[in-house]
């Protein structure tokens, strides 16, 4: 029976341990072949090389490729590396990623910047590496690796809240700039122990959230019949979807006490009723507009 990422090219960043190992077997798993990225290198007894390895032994087929995603020449060179085995890339899964925790008053700027870099432009890199290639091939699944610290916040992660959430504004993006090309952009945001949440989690929890639980999500973001734009939560064995939304508000015009309504009707500001998901940013211009007694078409 054919495997639903049967010879689908995939590459995934920081995949020598953690979610990108978990990742890269699960791909494997359903018939990808998997570009092993990691920091550390591909030498033999590497990290990436020994996932590439583990696949190999399962039957499939798999390469390592080393490079860190905060250098743009490194993430060309592995693209090129994957046309070069296999002439495609289908599939890119930014995965890479480190933390800096500390609250904001003691956080220095060297580490916000790092984390930023890693994150962000990481995923920039990586992405704008394999854009070309998926545009003339006219096919390309990317996920994005953002988090709850991002979608929700959480003390102590000003640096990767910044850079999670700032992934979910690059996804919707792409995924508009890369629809006519059928290039299809989501965000996954996973709970899981790894080396990364060393220490943050209780023990009796760690058995219950391993990597491998949340990759099965993953496979739903990058299939044929993948969504886009879909930011979906896994871990545990659950899985939800997050939405950025917008309410229906209130129309106030530009009276002199303006900024005294607001104040005294925030509560109707804030109302969640019939809170809509805009398609594009453009669509709060429209919307206020119309509520304003203007009509304005998208453009």
């Amino acid at each position: 029976m054919k495997q639903c990422l049967q010879d689908r090219v995939a590459i995934v960043t920081g995949a020598g341990n953690g979610l990108g190992r978990a990742h890269a077997l699960e791909l494997a798993g359903h018939g990808a072949r998997v570009v092993v990225n990691d920091i550390a290198g591909a030498d033999a007894g590497s990290p990436a090389s020994r996932v590439a390895d583990q696949i190999v032994r399962n039957g499939g087929q798999a390469i390592a490729v080393g490079g860190d995603v905060t250098d743009y020449a490194a993430m060309q060179a592995l693209a090129a590396r994957a046309l070069e085995r296999w002439q495609r890339i289908d599939i890119l899964v930014n995965n890479a990623g480190i933390l800096r925790d500390k609250s904001f008053s003691k956080l220095t700027l060297d580490d916000f910047r790092a984390v930023l870099d890693v994150h962000l432009m990481g995923s920039v890199h990586g992405t704008k590496a394999v854009w070309d290639t998926m545009r003339e091939q006219r096919y390309g699944r990317i996920v994005l690796t953002t988090s709850s610290s991002g979608l929700y916040g959480n003390f102590g992660q000003s640096n990767y809240a910044a850079a999670k959430m700032a992934l979910v504004g690059l996804m919707q993006t792409l995924a508009l700039e890369g629809a006519k090309y059928d290039i299809r952009v989501n965000c996954l945001a996973p709970t899981a122990a790894t080396a990364m949440t060393e220490g943050i989690l209780a023990p009796e929890a760690l058995e219950r959230l391993s990597p491998e639980a949340v990759s099965p999500a993953l496979v739903c973001l990058v299939r044929e019949d993948a969504p886009t734009r879909r930011i979906l939560l896994a871990g545990a064995g659950s899985v939800e979807s997050a939405h950025i939304t917008m309410t229906q508000g209130i129309f106030i015009g530009q009276a002199p006490d303006a900024a005294e309504q607001i104040h005294q009707r925030l509560d109707e500001i804030l109302d969640r009723r019939d809170e809509v998901v805009p398609a594009t940013g453009f669509q709060q211009c429209q919307f206020e507009l119309a509520k304003a007694g203007f009509q304005m078409a998208l453009p």
